[in-house]
Parts: structure tokens; C-alpha cells; sequence
């Protein structure tokens, strides 16, 4: 019963830090406003996460954890099912990305915060995602690099921060493409990742 108490109080928080840093940004969030808007004292924040830095961290962890797997699984099965091929190890970094951004329990307050990592210089948190998910990035610019022979290794991490950058973007969906009237979200978001699989791979072949 603790747990599961534990395990809500905490998801709470989560969730608050979350929407938080999505409207104010990191330094512009304080933990007052998050164990308001999470309804708990400041001590359980202390008693879960330790500190504020820690906090921003966990709100990463918990979405990237499950979109990393999701990545690396989808990469490996493209590199079995489809040797030599390079549109599918991008969709496998795409289409895992946009279909977090659509997850209606605050998938787009996560794309802002995403967004919110790039504008604002935190070097504490740049280092928590290089240390916790740079493997990943790792592995597809391996991938690729095995697709695009010819690529030194310079250009090849140039476009992949590239690609990183359009994603974000598309993610965010604050582009010229709307979603019409009519087309179901998901029918968009597959569009989107088509559309940027294609913008990617003529960048990687150039």
C-alpha cells in the first residue's frame, strides 16, 4: 500500500515539474510552485528527488527511458530486416520521437521541455542525457555510418545533429504543416515521419 502511495506522490510531482518547466523553463520554475500545483509538501519533493536538479533529470528519465528502448529495438530489428538500408534504422530514431509527442498524458508539455533543454544552457542536465543516452545516439550514427560509407565521421554527427534538431522541431509541431481538419492525428504524425525520413536520408546520401 506504502508503495503504491509513494509511487502516485511521486508521479504527481513528475507531472507538475513537467507542465512547470514546459510554461517557465528551469530556472523560472521554483520547487514552491511544484509542490503547489502537485499538492504535497516540500519535503516529499526532498524525500524523492533530493534537489531541484535532480528533479529536472527525472522528469527527462521518465520519458526517455521508455523512448530509448523503443528506439534501440525498432534499430535492431531494422538492421536484421532490412541490411543495408537507410531509411529504416531513421524511422526507427523518428517515428518513436513523434509518437511521444502525440501521448496525450503530457507528451506535448515534454516536447516543450525538450525544447526548453535546447534554449536554455543547462550543462548539469546536457550531461545527465549524454551520460544516460549518448549509447543511443551512438548506435545510430553506427548504424548509419555503415549505410553512408563514404561519410567522414565529422559530417556523419553533423547531420545526425541535424536530423535531432528537425525532429525536435517537427515534434513540436510549431511548423509551417498543420494538421488539416479532418486527419486524425496519428494519420498527421505518420505523414510527418515519412515526410522527415525522406528530408533526412537525401541528407545523409548527398
Amino acid at each position: 500500500m506504502t508503495s503504491t502511495a509513494h509511487f502516485s506522490t511521486k508521479d504527481r510531482i513528475l507531472g507538475a515539474a513537467e507542465e512547470l518547466f514546459a510554461q517557465f523553463g528551469f530556472t523560472g520554475t521554483s520547487l514552491r510552485q511544484v509542490t503547489s500545483r502537485a499538492d504535497v509538501n516540500i519535503a516529499a519533493v526532498n524525500y524523492h528527488f533530493g534537489s531541484k536538479e535532480n528533479l529536472v533529470n527525472e522528469v527527462f528519465r521518465r520519458r526517455m527511458d521508455d523512448m530509448s528502448t523503443q528506439r534501440i529495438t525498432a534499430l535492431r530489428a531494422a538492421i536484421a530486416q532490412h541490411p543495408g538500408e537507410l531509411e529504416p534504422i531513421l524511422a526507427a530514431f523518428v517515428e518513436p520521437a513523434l509518437a511521444l509527442a502525440q501521448d496525450r498524458h503530457g507528451g506535448a508539455a515534454f516536447v516543450r521541455v525538450v525544447a526548453r533543454a535546447y534554449a536554455e544552457k543547462n550543462d548539469s542536465l546536457r550531461k545527465f542525457l549524454s551520460d544516460h543516452y549518448g549509447h543511443v545516439l551512438r548506435e545510430f550514427a553506427k548504424a548509419i555510418a555503415a549505410c553512408v560509407p563514404a561519410l567522414s565521421k565529422e559530417e556523419l554527427y553533423w547531420r545526425l545533429d541535424f536530423l535531432a534538431g528537425a525532429l525536435t522541431y517537427a515534434m513540436a509541431d510549431f511548423g509551417l504543416i498543420k494538421r488539416p481538419s479532418g486527419v486524425a492525428e496519428k494519420t498527421h504524425r505518420e505523414r510527418a515521419a515519412r515526410e522527415l525520413i525522406r528530408f533526412a536520408a537525401a541528407g545523409f546520401k548527398t
